[in-house]
């Protein structure tokens, strides 16, 4: 036999007895007086087994095995009781014990049960991992083939080996987490869990417990210990999304976390190891946000070791399409529905469109197209009004005399001003799409700032 058995009960000689037969099979045995310092140790470190009393102090071994089963459904339990009532037994598996035994415990019988239930543990391991390989054979494809997106994959099939963090930036919608999870597949962790969380979906309150985990008792509703989601990430990937959203104070310690590879479960004083790559994302300006200080310095540039920027639709306007016949096709088979074509006048509104949502918009789009859809196309009539209504794909230049044409000075410094109002002021994803250095895009804002003072501040910028 192999693995770690934590062994509970308030009787010395028992755990003595017990830990001693365990030992001699090969198992590494600990052991726990009571409840508490026993989920104190399930939180500490992962045990293959475990085996209670009924009668321990601090709750009954019922009750723990309920806590276990919440908090560790991968660990199995046996009880053990010194009254053999059917109602006890009943119980105990109702409570989603493994096994139930009777003492004073008969040692081959009590190392046969004990063989049975980790090897239990070993096929629901194997389960698990095979319902990951499973969900990972058919990945949501990174559609495209423009060379934007192009250098997005070549970066992440780089980085992927390494265990480096990496922060995705990007507008919403643009397929941020795609990003992450396509990390997380080619990585040597691809058979680990993929834990994600939203930092600006979660209050403060919670965020910490969230994050690190918490003890039994740490505050009012805390009825049981969790793990936080560095440690469920073990073996696997984290993935922070919305970082930029992260508040100050708790950035001190998801620094120390990254830093150290240990977190501190709130009400613990002791610290958890955990061993999980770091990915995070955002849709803001993450130098600006240090700039005024709402977002920390020396975290981001911890989070920021490898930048991966995924371009805005309206960058890769050659992926539109076939982005858009991917979503048509699965969603055309998810509701069973015969529409196979994007119709050539539906393509002419796609593809001039600035898509604000990005690829979540397109997909919207598509889902409301093949719900509406009367034939075994998309037609213009099935489009929402903003696309219907959408003309154009020359850049237009507004000039009041069309006698009067623009410098190529004088177009490039309106083109700018588009982009920037475009990303709402988001420099860096402005000097990503513009093609420029993000401090060589600073001296052209400078240059237009010097220009603006001597402009007539009702003079058309516009393109």
């Amino acid at each position: 036999m192999s693995g770690r058995v934590l062994i509970v009960d308030d009787d010395p000689d028992t755990r003595t007895l017990l830990s001693a037969a365990l030992t001699e099979q090969g198992l590494e045995v600990l052991d726990a007086s009571d409840a508490s310092s026993a989920l104190v140790q399930l939180e500490t470190q992962p045990f293959s087994l475990v085996l209670t009393d009924v009668h321990i102090a601090g709750m009954s071994g019922i009750e723990l095995c309920t806590q276990i089963r919440d908090g560790h459904p991968a660990t199995p339990v046996i009880v053990m009781t010194g009254q053999a009532k059917m109602q006890t037994a009943v119980e105990a598996l109702r409570a989603g014990a493994h096994d139930f035994l009777t003492k004073p415990v008969d040692v081959p019988h009590l190392l046969h049960r004990v063989d049975g239930a980790l090897r239990y543990a070993e096929l629901e391991t194997e389960i698990r991992r095979l319902h990951r390989v499973l969900d990972r054979s058919e990945p949501t494809p990174m559609i495209g083939e423009s060379p934007s997106l192009r250098r997005v994959q070549s970066l992440i099939a780089r980085v992927a080996d390494s265990d480096v963090p990496v922060l995705v930036t990007g507008e919403s919608g643009v397929g941020k987490e795609l990003v992450a999870r396509e990390l997380h597949r080619l990585s040597a962790n691809a058979e680990g869990p993929f834990v994600a969380l939203n930092c600006a979906a979660v209050p403060i309150q919670l965020l910490e417990s969230q994050l690190f985990g918490h003890v039994r008792g740490a505050f009012t509703d805390a009825r049981r210990a969790r793990d936080g989601l560095f440690v469920r990430a073990n073996g696997g990937s984290l993935f922070l999304d919305e970082i930029g959203e992260l508040p100050l104070e708790v950035q001190p310690k998801l620094l120390r976390a990254v830093q150290e590879r240990k977190v501190r479960p709130v009400g613990s004083d002791k610290l958890v190891s955990f061993d999980a790559r770091i990915i995070t994302a955002t849709n803001l300006d993450l130098e600006a946000e240090v700039e005024e200080q709402r977002f920390r310095e020396d975290l981001f540039y911890r989070i920021n070791v490898v930048n991966i920027h995924v371009p805005p639709l309206r960058a890769r306007r050659t992926d539109i399409l076939l982005l858009a016949q991917h979503f048509l096709d699965r969603i055309s088979a998810r509701h069973g529905k015969p529409v196979k074509r994007i119709a050539a006048n539906v393509a002419e509104k796609l593809l001039p469109y600035d898509w604000p949502g990005n690829v979540r918009e397109l997909e919207n789009c598509m889902e409301r197209a093949v719900a509406l859809a009367r034939y075994d196309e998309i037609t213009v009539a099935d489009l929402p009004d903003k696309l219907r209504h959408c003309v154009g794909g020359e850049l237009v230049i507004a000039a009041e005399d069309l006698d009067e044409l623009p410098t190529l000075a004088a177009l490039e410094e309106r083109y700018i001003r588009r982009v920037l109002r475009a990303v709402k002021g988001n420099k860096t994803q402005a000097a990503q799409i513009l093609g420029l250095a993000r401090r060589t895009l600073y001296r052209r804002l400078e240059r237009l700032e010097d220009q603006d003072q001597d402009q007539d501040p009702t003079e058309d910028d516009s393109l």
